[in-house]
């Protein structure tokens, strides 16, 4: 998949969606859903940021997810690791083999919480609607987004610090 000076990028979180994962990677293109084997989603770490916890994945056999793979320029890979906090100890940077819409094994470069457990591990409103546009924009599986969807949400529906239209909050 990646034919250029790029590295591919598992997203899963809030950089599903394309408006996000634009804001520090220009360069992104999506090239495939991919299935990430023997992992679970989880919330983390609460997120100055998205005012609740912040998504991870997390090992867990017999399990799965899904996400995005993007084809990103070498050069943005800076800005991603900025963005996921990988210089303040929030994400570790981690290749993962992921499964793509073909069944072929892609390896991909993905993010991991490094941070310890909070007690209300709860995404806010907004996260988590950001991440549901992204699993609907790219059309992940239809019982992958019912599974987001009941994800329990701390209610939080306000300001954020991360410049996206958060007017277009889950319309479906």
């Amino acid at each position: 998949m990646a034919s250029c000076n790029c590295f591919l990028y598992f997203a899963y979180g809030s950089n599903l969606l394309t408006e996000r994962i634009h804001i520090n990677n220009p360069s992104a293109k999506m090239v495939d859903i991919g299935k990430l084997k023997d992992y679970r989603l989880d919330f983390n770490y609460f997120s100055q940021r998205w005012q609740g916890a912040a998504a991870t994945i997390v090992e867990d056999p017999g399990n799965h997810l899904y996400g995005v793979l993007w084809e990103i320029a070498n050069e943005d890979m800076k800005h991603l690791d900025k963005q996921e906090g990988v210089d303040h100890g929030v994400y570790k940077a981690i290749e993962v083999d992921v499964e793509a819409s073909d069944g072929k094994m892609v390896k991909a470069r993905s993010y991991q919480l490094i941070r310890p457990l909070e007690k209300d591990r709860r995404p806010s409103f907004v996260y988590l609607d950001v991440i549901l546009r992204g699993a609907k924009e790219n059309g992940l599986p239809k019982d992958y987004i019912d599974f987001l969807e009941g994800i329990e949400h701390n209610g939080y529906k306000g300001k954020v610090e991360v410049n996206l239209n958060i007017n277009k909050q889950n319309a479906d």
